[in-house]
């Protein structure tokens, strides 16, 4: 079986490309970014959804973008926001996905893994500069170019399968695939327990994911 580095995050996304890539046959190394974000309860999901759904090990690399600030995810004195808004809200974290899918690549190459999968959505999603088509297909030239596997080796391709599905889609694709939507925890504001605030931008995409999707929410609120 050939290896792949899943980026899981604990969220219902990640959850749903983690079962995807054992489907395709990989043996999936479940990769976490402990960031210094405040909603930590996303992490506990993480290790839950790697276990059910088979992953051959789950790895968390601590990296302190709390120090750096800018985001209502890693800074107290900046209130998470009720869902709507326009622009780019301040819940997206500077240079997150970029951080994330480097340390996914440096642990990739040790693994021998050509593969590397995360859970970015460029329809339903937050508007965040970093989930959008034209910057996966960036970040896989750079890491062709930047890396000994990608210079002497087949390739490394940046997988994003949600890329272009609605939330909807991404609720029926993981019902497919006997995801336990349950475990996950999507909530900006979750409590220590990882019940959901019902109010952020995360939990109205999830909850009008499962509702036009016509499957129960299993989300557990506070």
């Amino acid at each position: 079986m050939k290896n792949a580095v899943v980026l899981v995050s604990g969220g219902m996304d990640s959850a749903v490309v983690l079962a995807l890539a054992r489907e395709e046959g990989f043996s999936a190394y479940a990769l976490s970014v402990s960031y210094g974000q405040r909603h930590t309860s996303e992490l506990q999901a993480a290790d839950r959804v790697s276990q059910a759904l088979g992953a051959v090990a789950h790895k968390t690399v601590n990296v302190d973008l709390r120090s750096i600030g800018g985001s209502a995810l890693t800074d107290a004195d900046i209130e998470v926001p009720e869902a709507g808004g326009a622009g780019i809200p301040v819940t997206y974290v500077p240079a997150r996905n970029t951080i994330m899918l480097s340390v996914a690549l440096g642990w990739a190459e040790v693994l021998g893994a050509t593969d590397i999968f995360c859970g970015v959505n460029a329809v339903d999603y937050s508007g965040y500069p970093d989930c959008r088509p034209e910057f996966i297909a960036a970040f896989e030239s750079l890491a062709n170019l930047a890396t000994k596997a990608g210079v002497e080796g087949a390739g490394l391709r940046i997988r994003a399968p949600l890329l272009k599905m609605s939330k909807a889609d991404i609720v029926r694709e993981g019902v497919r695939l006997s995801v336990d939507f349950g475990q996950t925890v999507s909530c900006y504001r979750a409590d220590a327990q990882g019940r959901a605030c019902g109010h952020c931008d995360a939990c109205r995409l999830r909850a009008a994911g499962f509702a036009d999707a016509g499957v129960p929410d299993p989300t557990h609120y506070a």
